[in-house]
């Protein structure tokens, strides 16, 4: 796992998109697992920008997302379909086929499920995930006590999560109270994830995440076990980490010796 440490929010943003960059630039039919949230928003913003003023070609990318609501279909506002198509898909050149996000409207949770998990081998398998942290370390919806071998399934959202995402709806009552997500064992067989995390909010628990014990109670932990994870962090998110200055060191290094490995551990 490598862990870098940025200045700003601005900053931990356009270095995971100039990642994805240098992926789509290797193979331009790159599998993206993508998630959404407040935290990506900047490395969409800046992915349009790479699209619209450099020519970063998305027209043979395939996309996976984490997650979505049950029983929210894509037009509504506050579903992760509508979500990703304001903030990246409707910006860059990407073809409506190859988007795949969970439908909260399957009359077979259990048969979209597997239908999902089976997309995503034929695809290749993902060859980056992006991925953010919840208040309580999880990722995607893979609640505290989710299987850290768990697939793509049905999930019912905790009350810490229901209380962070309620800031998106008119009250906590309106949140839904189940999501489709892909499972901690789904996520581990991305070939490389980027886990970013942004805030004074979230160091306590990126600090446990990847410091603290490899644990179901916080399943971000379960990242530790991936052989090719970068962990971008801005300075508020990674204020509570123990070893913060060897991270910033080794980074250091990296930029010296091949700007090229900066994001590879």
């Amino acid at each position: 796992m490598e862990v870098i440490i940025c200045d700003n929010y601005e900053n931990m943003s356009k270095l995971a998109a100039g990642i994805i960059r240098q992926q789509l630039l290797i193979k331009p039919n790159s599998v993206l697992g993508l998630a959404t949230g407040s935290t990506p928003i900047g490395t969409y913003k800046e992915l349009v920008r790479l699209h619209k003023e450099e020519g970063l070609d998305f027209s043979q990318v395939v996309t996976f997302n984490l997650d979505e609501y049950l029983g929210l279909p894509p037009s509504h506002p506050q579903s992760y379909r509508y979500f990703m198509d304001q903030n990246l898909f409707k910006h860059i050149n990407i073809p409506p086929g190859n988007i795949h996000v969970p439908y909260g409207h399957a009359e077979s949770v259990m048969e979209f499920c597997a239908w999902y998990e089976a997309q995503i081998v034929a695809a290749g398998g993902i060859d980056i995930q992006l991925l953010g942290i919840g208040g309580d370390g999880h990722i995607a919806f893979n609640e505290p006590g989710s299987s850290l071998g768990s697939r793509t399934r049905l999930k019912t959202l905790t009350e810490q999560t229901i209380k962070d995402n309620a800031r998106f709806f008119s009250n906590a009552d309106e949140v839904p109270r189940f999501a489709i997500t892909m499972g901690v064992g789904t996520i581990l067989e991305a070939r490389r994830i980027i886990l970013l995390a942004s805030g004074r909010s979230k160091a306590a628990i990126v600090a446990e995440a990847i410091e603290g014990p490899i644990t179901s109670q916080v399943t971000a932990s379960a990242l530790q076990m991936h052989r090719d994870v970068v962990v971008i962090l801005d300075a508020d998110a990674g204020a509570k980490l123990k070893r913060a200055d060897y991270y910033r060191w080794v980074y250091e290094q990296k930029k010296r010796l091949v700007p090229q490995m900066i994001g590879h551990a």
